[in-house]
């Protein structure tokens, strides 16, 4: 049997949390790892500070297998990923040769600065992450992983890494969209679940011209569970009175 691979996502700006810009990032993180058998099970948003930072870094490198941070390594005051990530690492802040040879040869000489080659300093000791879209690269310490918060860029520097990730049982899913409400099914669902267990089983609700309906999510690493699960939910439904609208595997 395959382990489960488990990785957290943390969002770090002030922008976030401000409304001001929208996060894109959780969606295809999440759905770039499923592939490769990690399962992302928390995110978590925080500010630019770096006593925030810091704590989040060390309690999430040492819960999950593989941690994932975007934002906050530009060149601008207040990106401060770098350094913290540095602290939390108990290591020092260093210009990294290939960054900054890769920087100086991006930019125009009469466009770089020093405000630029800040994105060439990473923590002591990490492997550059490449940086397909705009140069500037991110990086990955220990089991953590640094990349950008915009999303193009954040997308380019995941395709570089993920192959190099080493990934468990991958989760498996079944939708099932029933035509009746979840109050109707709430209770058989509920002792479906208690059978079984190791099967992660939401119900999302959805009203559409004035209907109501529910669509049901089953999601393990074992598809012949899975497929059990269903059979027994689709035959609650008709038990309830209700009917299987479409019931697609995934």
């Amino acid at each position: 049997m395959q382990n489960t691979v488990t990785a957290c996502l943390i969002v770090i700006g002030n922008e976030i949390l401000s409304g001001r810009t929208q996060e894109k990032n959780l969606s295809h993180l999440a759905l770039k790892l499923n592939e490769v058998g990690i399962q992302l099970r928390e995110a978590r948003v925080i500010p630019d500070i770096e006593a925030t930072i810091i704590a989040t870094i060390n309690a999430c490198r040492a819960k999950f297998d593989y941690v994932f941070t975007t934002g906050g390594i530009g060149p601008t005051h207040d990106d401060i990923t770098s350094a913290a990530i540095a602290r939390a690492f108990g290591v020092t802040l260093h210009r990294h040769p290939d960054a900054e040879k890769a920087l100086r040869a991006h930019y125009s000489a009469a466009d770089i600065n020093e405000a630029r080659l800040k994105m060439a300093d990473v923590p002591f000791g990490a492997t550059l992450i490449p940086n397909a879209v705009s140069t500037a690269p991110g990086f990955c310490i220990g089991n953590v992983y640094v990349m950008a918060g915009v999303p193009r860029i954040m997308q380019a520097m995941l395709d570089a890494i993920i192959p190099l990730l080493n990934g468990g049982a991958t989760m498996l899913s079944i939708s099932i969209t029933t035509n009746l409400p979840e109050g109707k099914i709430a209770a058989g669902l509920t002792e479906i679940q208690n059978r079984y267990t190791d099967i992660d089983i939401g119900s999302y609700p959805m009203y559409e011209r004035g209907t109501l309906s529910t669509t049901l999510v089953l999601r393990s690493p074992n598809a012949a569970k899975n497929e059990a699960a269903r059979a027994e939910i689709e035959a609650m439904i008709a038990a309830c009175g209700g009917l299987v609208v479409a019931s697609p595997g995934a």
